[in-house]
């Protein structure tokens, strides 16, 4: 147990403070480009994320992955805190602000094949599938299978959908993804290290990366990549409807030339 730290202090002094830094960020850089694609991305990032993480992380929480400090939390949803469903919104927002705050190459030129959706969809299977063999291995391995499993779906879809925009795009990629993770996993160790969550040594590998269980830094890296390329693949069919969108969708997405938006820059 710690009084000095609860999972709302948590929030309160690092997760609020950095949205709200990264919201006068995106307000003074003031880049029109994103503005659509953040008004409708955001809200749909936002309910996505907490509907496909909630049973995965009641289930870890369940399993005993993790358990929290003695009158660490406020109160429980099911087995997580309601902490743990704030930081679901709240992260996902941290990072949409953030990488509309970013410049962003021009992905309009990007296209995909038939042949190139089939690569990324295989290549996230072959995640999904080592992340099942570890979870089903069990013990030490469960907590990381258990993210590549979970991931793997998701990268199939945003993959298969447009990687090739993402490599056209991979320096606003990169800085979206990392400058996020590495923040959160500097919040995450002193949450550790104050007792507010601790992980079980029975379900996890033990190798630590600068103090912090290797699991955790993978957790904040893949969900800051979902929303990322949810975000540039989301800019990428608002500038090139034609080449990102099948055609018989194509007529929810007419490109629009106001304000930036669809336009090269």
């Amino acid at each position: 147990m710690t009084d000095a730290l609860t999972y709302v202090v948590f929030h309160l002094a690092f997760v609020v403070p950095a949205l709200a830094a990264v919201a006068v960020l995106r307000r003074v850089r003031g880049l029109d480009e994103w503005t659509r694609t953040l008004k409708v991305g955001t809200p749909v990032v936002v309910v996505l994320a907490v509907a496909y993480t909630t049973p995965w992380d009641n289930y870890l929480v369940a399993r005993g992955v993790w358990t929290y400090g003695e009158g660490t939390v406020l109160a429980r949803l099911w087995w997580a805190p309601v902490e743990e469903y704030a930081f679901f919104v709240l992260q996902s927002i941290l990072t949409a602000l953030w990488v509309g705050s970013l410049g962003l190459v021009d992905v309009s030129g990007a296209s995909i094949s038939r042949r190139q959706r089939v690569a990324g969809a295989l290549t996230a299977a072959a995640v999904t599938a080592l992340g099942l063999a570890w979870v089903l291995q069990g013990g030490q391995t469960l907590y990381l299978g258990a993210i590549l499993a979970w991931a793997g779906p998701v990268l199939g879809v945003q993959w298969a959908f447009g990687w090739p925009a993402l490599v056209r795009a991979r320096k606003t990629f990169l800085l979206g993804v990392l400058a996020p993770t590495l923040y959160l996993c500097v919040a995450d160790r002193v949450a550790i290290d104050a007792g507010v969550w601790t992980l079980s040594e029975t379900y996890t590998t033990g190798v630590l990366v600068l103090g912090l269980p290797v699991e955790e830094g993978l957790f904040f890296l893949v969900t800051n990549v979902f929303v990322v390329q949810s975000l540039v693949l989301l800019r990428w069919v608002y500038a090139a409807p034609a080449a990102a969108v099948p055609a018989p969708l194509r007529r929810f997405v007419r490109p629009r030339t106001t304000r930036g938006e669809g336009v090269p820059r």
